[in-house]
């Protein structure tokens, strides 16, 4: 099997279409949704039904809780909190009811997907360090989890120690380890690669590559500033920040 596993979409359409059309295009079998697919963009609506329509696993993430409740909650900031009420306005109650009956975290075959941390998911910390990593490894009971919400691609691995690895070449997944991968951002990366990110987890080869994507950049600004959504969204995709 290989799965597209793939994640903070943050209704970045023209993205998010580059990213399945690769999917197929590398023979992928199924599809994993990492959450985070609201918030930011201009086509929240757009980016649900096509999640919805691939009928695939899908996690929780922060911008689709606060996509589903009424007014913003702690930790959002004015940006945010800008797109997420217009965002809130584009979606019908059946998106938002779709939304709320997300589980925060899953096992799906013999992995785990989870968009935050699996030590406290409904808390939306962030695994940036290897401190982080060891904290949702002490929750981990599969070789293998999937993580988002930094929007930036990074792995560690649990051998005795917790150590950071590299994903500039496929990774090769060992018997005996355990494996932290956080597989970017489709539509809003913040390593500095504006490019769209997700991996293929191919469990026969036992393999996960990260595929780094270029999309129609410039539509999915114009997108933003149409909508009047902050000039600030459309400029930061462009760098990746």
């Amino acid at each position: 099997m290989r799965f597209a596993i793939f994640g903070d979409i943050h209704a970045n359409l023209h993205a998010l279409r580059t990213v399945l059309a690769d999917a197929e295009e590398r023979k992928c079998t199924h599809h994993v949704c990492m959450g985070d697919v609201v918030g930011y963009n201009a086509y929240p609506a757009d980016c649900l039904d096509i999640v919805r329509q691939l009928d695939c696993p899908v996690v929780k993430g922060n911008h689709d809780e606060q996509a589903s409740m009424v007014g913003i909650q702690e930790g959002f900031n004015a940006l945010a909190e800008e797109a997420m009420n217009w965002t809130r306005a584009q979606l019908s109650e059946e998106d938002k009811e779709w939304l709320r009956t997300l589980r925060l975290q899953r096992q799906v075959r013999d992995f785990t997907i989870v968009h935050a941390t699996l030590d406290t998911p409904h808390k939306w910390g962030y695994v940036f360090n290897q401190l982080d990593a060891a904290a949702s490894f002490s929750y981990q009971h599969t070789s293998v989890c999937f993580i988002g919400h930094t929007h930036a691609p990074k792995a560690y691995v649990r051998d005795g120690s917790v150590r950071t690895i590299s994903l500039e070449q496929d990774l090769q997944i060992a018997a005996g380890k355990k494996y932290l991968i956080n597989v970017g951002s489709v539509g809003q990366p913040r390593d500095g690669d504006w490019r769209a990110a997700y991996c293929i987890y191919d469990t026969g080869a036992g393999t996960i590559t990260l595929r780094r994507l270029e999309y129609d950049l410039a539509g999915a600004q114009k997108a933003v500033l149409a909508a009047e959504l902050p000039t600030k969204l459309a400029e930061r995709l462009a760098v990746g920040r």
